[in-house]
Parts: structure tokens; C-alpha cells; sequence
């Protein structure tokens, strides 16, 4: 994101449109119309930004973050120069968008479901909540936990970042760094120990597991087959295993391997909402916890 140029531009024509008026704020000089035209221009240059953003699939916590600070920027001045008008704006807006910062950033941000790899637990259209401190406090999506770090654990629903593309995946965390994963006729071997499945359901085109291992429990579906070619990986130092609960059709650590230990953001915990199409009425009848 902040090697896009375009990005950049437009967050440093925010920050000068801010700047300016400021100066003519302080200055006396602001004129309705000047006004107008500044704001017009700031307006213009975040829409672009957050465009960009899009784009890039870039972390809006960032930029809520940027934002904090720029509005804080604005009450000091105006608390320091006595000037009314920057202390009503820098506090009518940095409260409450220190107040999103906060609970996107730290606590939790909404994801939609966007393919059928976690079927049958997580449907196409499901709108989750993403626990943000399951793992530590960080602000940038990737990176190192600054305060309250802990490591994901067998069986936890994970958002994070693959190694391939910078958009926010969801999978279910099979193996830790250390680990040897084998995948042998549709069977979950960790370190050698196979993992418990017991039947739920079989139509002859899709079979329905339930898996245990240690504490995690799961149901998983697989299609065709029990035959599948045997597969081992072991798993890398500060590197994860991830595998969709739709075994045959998930795009996971089998296809473009492990996953940085700081490349999580945090644990699908529960869905709110569901809304499969834009002419679909939203639904809450599967809001529930995740497990």
C-alpha cells in the first residue's frame, strides 16, 4: 500500500489540504468559499486513497490510524492557540475516529466469507467478526504483535495473509512449526498420529466427518473417491499448516505453503449475518459461534 505512488499522493494531499487549513484558520484569512474549495480537495484525496486501498488490498487500520493522528493534530493546535473553531473539529472528529481505529484494530473487524473452502461450517455470504487480539495487538495486519502475543493452536479458524496475494484468507490451522502433516486417502496424519473421523453423513457424491484432535473438533467435507495421492510437508520454524474444512476444494498450505507466524491477524469467532447476493435479503437464522 505505501509503495503505491498514487496512494501516496493522495495521503499527502490530505495532510497538505489539512495543513492549509489550518494556516488560514489561524491566520484569519479563511474565507467560505477558500473553505469550500479545501474541503472539496481533502474530500477528493481521501476517496482516491481509500480507492487505492481497495486496489492494493491494503489494511485499512492503517489509515484509521493516520487519520487519529492527523485529527489529534488538529485539536492540539487549537488547544494550544486558543482557537475555537480547531478545537470543536479536531475533537468532533478524533473521537470518533480513534473510536473505530480502536475497535477494527484491536478488538474486532468484519469479514465476509468469500468462497465455500470452510463449507460446511462457513457458508458463501457468511459475515463474521474476527477477534483482532486472539493473537497480540498489532496495527499493521502483518508484523510482530507489540503487546499480549500467543500462538494460534490446533484447530483455530484463522484469518490471515498468505504468502501469495495480500488478501485476507480463512482456514482451519492443522500444524505448527515443527510439525509433519501427511494427507493420505482423504486422512489427517500429524506427526504420525492419525487424526479421529467418525461418519456423519455419505450420498455417494459428498461424505460429511466429523474430526477430533486434542481439543478441536470439526466437521469437515470431502467428494469422490476415499482414494487421494499421499501428500507429507513439514512445516518450517515461525511457519503454520492450513487446510480449508472443505478438503477437495480449498486453495491452502497444500498449494502455496505455510504461513508466517506474523501474517496472522486473528480467529473467526462468530457469524452475524448472512447475505449471499446484492438482490438476496440478509439472513440471521446462521449467526452463531464459530467452531
Amino acid at each position: 500500500m505505501f509503495s503505491d505512488p498514487i496512494f501516496i499522493v493522495a495521503l499527502v494531499s490530505v495532510a497538505l489540504s489539512i495543513a492549509f487549513w489550518i494556516y488560514k484558520v489561524l491566520s484569519g484569512t479563511l474565507t467560505d468559499q477558500m473553505q469550500q474549495v479545501i474541503y472539496t480537495l481533502g474530500f477528493l484525496s481521501a476517496l482516491l486513497g481509500i480507492y487505492r486501498i481497495f486496489v492494493n488490498a491494503g489494511d485499512l487500520g492503517v489509515v484509521l490510524f493516520l487519520g487519529s493522528i492527523m485529527c489529534l493534530a488538529i485539536l492540539v493546535v487549537g488547544i494550544l492557540k486558543k482557537n475555537d473553531l480547531l478545537k470543536t473539529t479536531g475533537k468532533g472528529w478524533f473521537l470518533p475516529v480513534f473510536f473505530i481505529f480502536v475497535l477494527r484494530t484491536f478488538i474486532y473487524e468484519p469479514y465476509q466469507i468469500p468462497s465455500g473452502s470452510m463449507i460446511p461450517g462457513l457458508q458463501v455470504g457468511d459475515f463474521i467478526l474476527v477477534n483482532k487480539h486472539s493473537y497480540g495487538l498489532k496495527i499493521n495486519r502483518i508484523g510482530k504483535p507489540f503487546a499480549m502475543a500467543s500462538d494460534p493452536e490446533y484447530g483455530d479458524v484463522v484469518v490471515f495473509i498468505p504468502p501469495h496475494v495480500n488478501v485476507p484468507y480463512i482456514k482451519r490451522l492443522i500444524g505448527k512449526p515443527g510439525d509433519t502433516i501427511r494427507y493420505i486417502n482423504k486422512k489427517l496424519y500429524i506427526n504420525g498420529d492419525s487424526i479421529e473421523q467418525e461418519l456423519i453423513s455419505h450420498d455417494g457424491i459428498e461424505t460429511y466427518l466429523q474430526e477430533t484432535y486434542l481439543k478441536s473438533t470439526r466437521v469437515i467435507r470431502v467428494q469422490g473417491g476415499s482414494a487421494s495421492y499421499p501428500e507429507e510437508f513439514s512445516v518450517p520454524a515461525d511457519h503454520y499448516f492450513v487446510m480449508g474444512d472443505n478438503r477437495d476444494n480449498s486453495s491452502d498450505s497444500r498449494y502455496w505453503g505455510f504461513v508466517p507466524r506474523e501474517h496472522f491477524m486473528g480467529t473467526g469467532e462468530m457469524i452475524w449475518m448472512t447475505w449471499e447476493c446484492w438482490t438476496c435479503l440478509p439472513s440471521f437464522s446462521r449467526a452463531g459461534w464459530i467452531n
